[in-house]
């Protein structure tokens, strides 16, 4: 069994690696140059490795060293935002719910899905997107409560995550008017004589709707593809072409002055998931983001 990490001693070596050597560490920390060498030494007998080389005048991170400096700064990033956390909890000023949304899934529709969540008045919500795997390493390390995505949490032996399904919505085709006006016929043929706007190959949904084109027999003129979906609909709507998006979105879009419904693809459906790091969710409003979306599907 591998022995218990003194945090002290953590403590000392990232002061090190953060001040780039032990004298000045040492004069932060008001301590002498013996005792704080002592302690990262203590650290590397602990953890087999050393963490620092000498460079020069002065010492640099070895490999080792640079994987426990990443893995330190995440720690006492954490301790730093310990207080506040409790002392939000223990006055009941806020409930903070930290989502990650994966760089790929529809914006209009993360409202949709987090809207249960914002229902209740204590909530502080902070939102932080980016690629699937940066999200799911920070869930792992609990810097994140929950992730959004549109697949579920790949298999990983390192990492133990659980995907639950948080639900489906069928895609729809839209086009501003002045595009669907100059093409006129049913849909979907009419997509065959206009430009399209189609999500990149990175998001779980352009394989569908390829499935889908090639059933139909449409090989449209491609005009763009956006792996972020209010990219791609800010194009669509600048009349660039006709582009997919989800019914959950339809509302916002129709708002939209002249942008028109040019017809639905029922079969064509996006997934959505809630990824945790932990398969019995304690978090309250992650708990009622997953009733919600029982009720709804029962």
């Amino acid at each position: 069994m591998a022995s218990p990490i003194n945090f002290r001693h953590l403590y000392y070596f990232w002061v090190v690696a953060k001040e780039g050597g032990m004298a000045r560490a040492a004069e932060r920390l008001g301590m002498a140059v013996q005792t704080v060498s002592a302690q990262v030494r203590s650290l590397e007998q602990t953890l087999g490795h050393s963490l620092f080389r000498p460079a020069g005048r002065g010492i640099a991170l070895t490999d080792a060293g640079i994987v426990a400096m990443a893995h330190a700064d995440q720690i006492f990033q954490l301790g730093e935002q310990l207080p506040a956390a409790v002392r939000e909890a223990a006055t009941g000023q806020g409930l903070r719910l930290a989502v990650g949304i994966a760089d790929g899934l529809p914006k209009l529709v993360v409202r949709h899905l987090l809207q249960p969540a914002l229902e209740d008045p204590r909530v502080r919500l902070l939102c932080l997107e980016d690629n699937i795997e940066g999200l799911l390493s920070d869930l792992a390390l609990h810097r994140l409560d929950v992730v959004l995505s549109d697949r579920s949490a790949p298999a990983n032996p390192n990492l133990r995550l659980y995907s639950h399904r948080l639900g489906e919505a069928p895609l729809a085709w839209y086009a501003p008017a002045s595009l669907a006006g100059r093409h006129a016929g049913p849909f979907p043929d009419c997509l065959a004589q206009m430009p399209v706007l189609l999500p990149t190959g990175q998001v779980a949904v352009r394989a569908r709707l390829d499935q889908w084109l090639e059933r139909s027999n449409l090989r449209p003129r491609v005009a763009g593809e956006f792996e972020d979906s209010a990219l791609l609909a800010a194009f669509g709507r600048s009349g660039m072409g006709a582009f997919p998006a989800s019914r959950w979105s339809h509302e916002e879009l129709m708002h939209e002055p002249g942008l028109r419904l040019l017809g639905e693809c029922p079969d064509v459906v996006e997934h959505f998931y809630l990824i945790s790091a932990e398969r019995r969710i304690q978090h309250p409003l992650v708990q009622r983001l997953l009733q919600v979306s029982r009720d709804g599907a029962a």
